[in-house]
């Protein structure tokens, strides 16, 4: 089912992704492949599909459970609940690893002492078989184990040939940044790594995704209505779910509206809230910044005045440049405009 909102893990409920789904799926015999888009674009839908359809084993890793400053701990309880779920076509490798416990149906990573298995070692052992390590939204892995991360990724890299990586990431210049391969000091310098881009639907596409969805749910829908839908989501495959959905339910579409532009705010108020944890002054910058961008700064001398207008200071280029930055990283904004235009609404509820 299209409205379906889970991720989708058959490619007759993959709308419109053929294109990108072959390139992934031709991709995979290579050492690392990389699925970029923004939020809500269908990347763990089409990622599932593909490794489905590749006939191999597999083990996803879902880095939106990691914490900002995760532990050694946390990431290899991560990964225990990731190979746990793969158990079934790795208990003959896993069984021989020293430090990898099998308990039932659960594995368990030792990540310290005398059973301390590293990731170098664990990746050298799954060698033993053609596997895919899939990790969603990878660039959660920034943080304070991401050089041991990488430094596995590398020698799997260069010996452990039965081994593809498969990274997803909706901050595509965060999930860039982690990789480092155009930085010299990052292990993964000059590697080479395929990328899928993912964009929105077209308007034709959008429209004829609502159309199905609310064919195969038995409801029929006016025109006007789904060109509304489609003129307030701009393509988005996600939020044109949460859309169809809801008005399944409701029929009103001012209230489905109303309910996408909540959620948005609740993530927006949610980013400001991790920044607010480094200092207030940065979160509320942050804030600003957003509501300048989405009162119309669209350019570097509107929004240094626009910031600087209301904190009543006259910001630092540095400090303004950072925030912008990390806000493109996040795959937040792009020239000065939002890439969601849900989240362009939620910013005038600031």
């Amino acid at each position: 089912m299209l409205f379906d909102e889970r991720p989708k893990t058959e490619r007759r409920d993959l709308f419109d992704r053929e294109r990108e789904l072959e390139e992934l799926v031709n991709n995979l015999h290579r050492p690392l492949v990389v699925v970029t888009g923004v939020r809500r674009i269908g990347k763990t839908s089409t990622l599932m599909v593909a490794l489905r359809e590749s006939g191999l084993p597999f083990l996803v890793v879902d880095a939106r459970k990691l914490r900002d400053n995760y532990s050694l701990g946390d990431l290899y309880a991560l990964l225990s609940q990731a190979l746990s779920s793969s158990l079934d076509r790795l208990k003959d490798v896993l069984s021989r690893v020293q430090g990898v416990g099998i308990m039932g149906n659960y594995v368990e990573l030792s990540w310290k002492g005398k059973r301390y298995v590293s990731l170098g070692d664990l990746f050298d052992h799954l060698n033993e078989k053609r596997i895919i390590i899939a990790v969603d939204e990878a660039q959660r892995l920034r943080g304070p184990h991401s050089g041991e991360i990488k430094n596995a990724m590398a020698h799997a890299y260069d010996y452990d040939r039965n081994l593809t990586f498969v990274l997803t990431g909706s901050e595509v210049g965060l999930l860039h940044e982690f990789l480092g391969t155009e930085d010299e000091g990052s292990p993964l310098y000059s590697r080479y790594y395929h990328e899928v881009r993912l964009e929105r639907f077209s308007r034709e596409q959008s429209f004829q995704f609502l159309e199905r969805g609310f064919s195969e749910a038995g409801m029929k829908v006016e025109e006007s209505v789904i060109e509304e839908m489609v003129e307030f989501f701009d393509g988005i495959p996600g939020w044109l779910t949460v859309a169809g959905n809801h008005y399944l339910s409701r029929r009103d579409l001012g209230e489905v509206k109303e309910m996408s532009v909540r959620l948005a705010l609740n993530e927006l108020r949610n980013l400001i809230e991790s920044k607010a944890r480094i200092s207030e002054v940065t979160g509320r910058r942050y804030r600003e910044v957003l509501k300048c961008v989405g009162e119309g700064a669209n350019s570097w001398s509107k929004l240094e005045r626009c910031v600087s207008e209301r904190e009543g200071v006259a910001l630092s280029s540095s400090v303004l440049s950072n925030v912008i930055s990390q806000l493109e990283g996040m795959s937040v904004i792009s020239g000065y405009q939002f890439l969601d235009p849900v989240y362009r609404e939620a910013v005038k509820r600031l």
